[in-house]
């Protein structure tokens, strides 16, 4: 296994197929340093709580009625004429769904210390996280599997990633690694990925979200320059065609002979070429349930699960 935090090391695959920005529960994750997401910053906690309302579609009605308030109250609250209790802003961020880095901004705009702690990754007391993370990716060998950060950046790989990336140039390579990046760059991933325009209009589109839902300088940064390498000009445009191509050029243990039997993929698959053989996986996305830490929240570990038998026995027969 390939562990980047800390020493700048690594190797990242293709970035994933669900945001490692999304979790179940509390909402994407902004990205590391990116700050309050409204831009409010020193208007007070008001324009921040109601930005956050109406980004989630939320009335003043019905949050109150899930905080468990009334909807005069969190007008005054919204406008500036009644401050919130601290307890009432970790509420009103909890039913709104707010990442755990920004309920930090809300808690500051409003007057009160940060409440939850920012803890460097190579610090002693994520040892245990660190420890889990990696256990994880290293037994999910020889199918790959990485830790990303919110902004993509790649904190630890395990071998089947550093497999997927056999003579990608060391200058891609250098630290900071981020798989978004290395994923859709010319001299990258994108290549040898026989579903390119499919796969790169999907991840844009995911990035695009991201910024409209939780604006950041940092990730509209990311999205510019993803955005502007080179179009594919050709390649499969749909599943029902990736299963075409399968039965096409499909081979069993990378032999000659028949065909292999087209997959019936349940979702979007990313098809990568190795060593002349088409590899086929679907994304796996875990977090941590409830953080309480901001590094925490943002952590994402991906695991990309083979779509196919023919996936299967070969990496298995790579790695025996």
């Amino acid at each position: 296994m390939t562990t980047v935090a800390g020493d700048g090391s690594g190797a990242a695959p293709a970035a994933s197929a669900s945001p490692p920005a999304s979790r179940p529960g509390n909402g994407p994750v902004s990205a590391p340093g990116s700050g309050p997401v409204s831009g409010a910053e020193g208007r007070g906690v008001g324009p921040l709580l109601r930005a956050w309302r109406e980004r989630r579609r939320v009335s003043q009605l019905e949050l109150a009625l899930r905080a468990d308030s009334s909807a005069r109250h969190i007008s005054f609250v919204e406008t500036g004429r009644s401050r919130p209790s601290e307890a009432m802003v970790l509420r009103l961020a909890e039913h709104l769904d707010v990442p755990v880095r920004e309920r930090n901004a809300l808690l500051v705009a409003a007057g009160y210390a940060p409440r939850y702690r920012e803890t460097p990754l190579d610090d002693p007391a994520l040892a245990s996280v660190r420890a889990g993370m990696e256990r994880l990716i290293r037994g999910y060998e020889p199918y790959p599997a990485l830790v990303v950060d919110g902004l993509y950046n790649v904190l630890a790989a395990n071998r089947g990633i550093t497999l997927l990336l056999e003579d990608v140039p060391e200058s891609l390579l250098a630290p900071p690694l981020n798989a978004m990046r290395l994923t859709l760059h010319p001299r990258g991933l994108a290549p040898r990925i026989r579903n390119l325009p499919q796969w790169r209009g999907h991840l844009l589109e995911q990035l695009e979200r991201q910024i409209a839902l939780y604006p950041s300088g940092p990730l509209r940064e990311l999205y510019d320059e993803v955005a502007a390498y080179p179009a594919p000009e050709r390649g499969a445009s749909s599943a029902t065609e990736c299963v075409a191509d399968d039965a096409a050029d499909g081979r069993p243990d990378g032999q000659e002979g028949e065909p292999a039997d087209a997959v019936p993929y349940f979702a979007l698959p990313l098809r990568i070429e190795h060593r002349g053989r088409t590899l086929s996986f679907v994304s796996s996305i875990s977090t941590f349930n409830t953080p309480l830490d901001v590094t925490v929240a943002e952590l994402a570990i991906e695991t990309l699960l083979p779509a196919d038998q023919a996936t299967v026995t070969y990496l298995h027969t790579l790695m025996s």
